[in-house]
């Protein structure tokens, strides 16, 4: 049976190739997606959920709730058109959503934790303050569901944003420091593995040639342009997102470890959101017992590349 799945995002190219990817998987069920500000403002993230809903005829089996507009810092978001576009879809303009179509229905989201309880996993690929949010009102609540996996953070890496923050738990540090400590059954996805989750111009090509993935090209195409520019040796455009929402289904694609982490909550500077995980070897003893995180460190690539290519075109690869 399909793993369903409640996706909390902000929608920009990679989080889109992430639901195109869950669309042709059968081994995942995505029955909603909570689209919140990030890579762009709310109300885009909002647009280019229901395109990709109509563009793959899924409108009436994923629901679309809206999330935050803000940080729970309170700040003025800084979204990043050089990366995703102006409106999130690298050089697509989504049609305009029509009156009566988005709502304030960001407490609908109980109702799919009462459906589903333990059979639904809880996916965060953008800003984690609408996540936070669920946890301050409704902690006992989401002890119902099975567990959670978020894109976010950088382990003894370089960051995407700041040299040592990555971009989700950079954009609303409080928010993420709380789903640290409340979420149960918890794996983060951090830069360490995402950015080695790398799909090649050729492998682009090949998926548009053989596959009926309309607009994959487009976007990454977009996306590799930005990347490119900024590293000269890159070899493709990372998925982020589309691992994380691999990871909810293939236990043996990642290498983990269990540490305790906290984020660096300082409103500016280099360190802000900086994810921080305790090696120690004492860190976790009795008279200092922390709770610890299941963090991503390794990637089979094969397994990846695989996986990935196999869904998006239809074909058997190995």
């Amino acid at each position: 049976m399909a793993q369903k799945v409640l996706v909390f995002g902000d929608i920009g190219i990679d989080d889109t190739v992430g639901l195109i990817y869950s669309y042709f998987n059968d081994e995942i069920d995505v029955v909603g997606v909570v689209a919140d500000y990030g890579n762009i403002a709310r109300e885009k993230a909002l647009a280019n959920v229901h395109y990709i809903r109509n563009l793959y005829n899924v409108a009436e089996v994923i629901e679309v709730f809206g999330g935050a507009e803000i940080p729970m810092t309170g700040e003025t978001p800084v979204y990043f058109p050089e990366i995703h576009g102006k409106y999130g879809l690298g050089p697509i303009i989504p049609p305009e959503v029509e009156d009566g179509e988005v709502i304030e229905n960001f407490f609908g989201i109980i109702d799919i934790i009462e459906k589903y309880q333990d059979e639904l996993i809880i996916v965060n690929i953008g800003r984690l303050t609408s996540l936070a949010t669920m946890f301050i009102l409704y902690q006992e609540r989401m002890r119902n569901v099975k567990g959670f996996y978020i894109m976010g953070g950088a382990f003894w890496v370089p960051g995407n944003v700041t040299a040592v923050s990555e971009a989700n738990f950079h954009g609303d540090p409080i928010a993420a420091q709380i789903v640290l400590k409340y979420a149960h059954n918890l794996a983060i996805i951090p830069l360490n593995v995402t950015s080695e989750a790398i799909a090649t111009p050729r492998m682009v090509d090949y998926i548009d040639r053989v596959g009926d993935t309309k607009i994959i090209k487009s976007l990454l195409d977009y996306y590799y342009s930005f990347y490119k520019e900024r590293n000269p040796n890159i070899q493709g455009s990372p998925l982020h997102d589309v691992l994380t929402l691999m990871a909810t289904i293939h236990e043996d694609m990642l290498g983990y470890r269990k540490l305790p982490v906290q984020i660096v909550q300082v409103q500016n500077g280099v360190a802000r959101g900086q994810s921080i995980a305790d090696n120690r070897p004492f860190a976790n003893t009795e008279t200092e017992k922390k709770k610890l995180h299941r963090i991503a460190f390794e990637l089979d690539y094969k397994k990846f590349y695989t996986n990935f290519m196999t869904v998006m075109t239809g074909q058997r690869f190995e």
